[in-house]
Parts: C-alpha cells; structure tokens; sequence
C-alpha cells in the first residue's frame, strides 16, 4: 500500500455544514476505492495566491490516506466535478 496526501481546497463562501459534509464525502470517496484514510488536517481559511472564481479566499483541507495506485485516479476523477471544491492535488508521499 501506498501513502498519498490529498490537498483540497474548498470556497469560502460556503457554510461549516457544507465544508463538514464535502470532507466526509471525499473520505467516502477514498473508502469506496479501496483505501483507508489515516488523518485529515485543517488549515483553514486562507489567502489565495491569485484569484480563483472571482475569490480571494479559501478553506484548506489535507487528506492522508493509504491505498493502492488506482485510488488516486479514480478520485481524481470525482473531485474534479464536486461542487464547492475550487482546486485539488494528491500526491504520493515518499517512504
């Protein structure tokens, strides 16, 4: 198994039930393909270093999870249409 960290980063102008309920979502989302999330870290609201949609600001969220190598494209895959979620990146942590 892999480790991978998730970097999401969420509007700020939705509300703390919206935030909450889209991290849970992405966790499922890990979970569904096979992998096991091992922490989440949230920075919280922070600048952005351009605009994006019109917003300055945005929420930032980090997800470690373990898996094998067809999670990361399979999540890639529905966190590019997710709502609220601006931008992403996962990347593979080195051992």
């Amino acid at each position: 198994m892999n480790q991978y960290e998730l970097a999401v980063v969420i509007s700020a102008k939705v509300e703390d039930e919206v935030r909450a309920a889209t991290i849970e979502k992405v966790k499922g989302y890990i979970e569904r393909f096979g992998g096991t999330v091992t922490g989440v870290e949230e920075w919280g609201k922070k600048r952005l270093a351009y605009e994006i949609q019109k917003m300055q600001e945005a929420f930032y969220y980090f997800v470690s999870f373990e898996s094998d190598t067809t999670c990361p494209n399979e999540l890639e895959k529905v966190m590019s249409i997710m709502d609220h979620v601006i931008r992403y990146l996962c990347v593979k942590k080195e051992a």
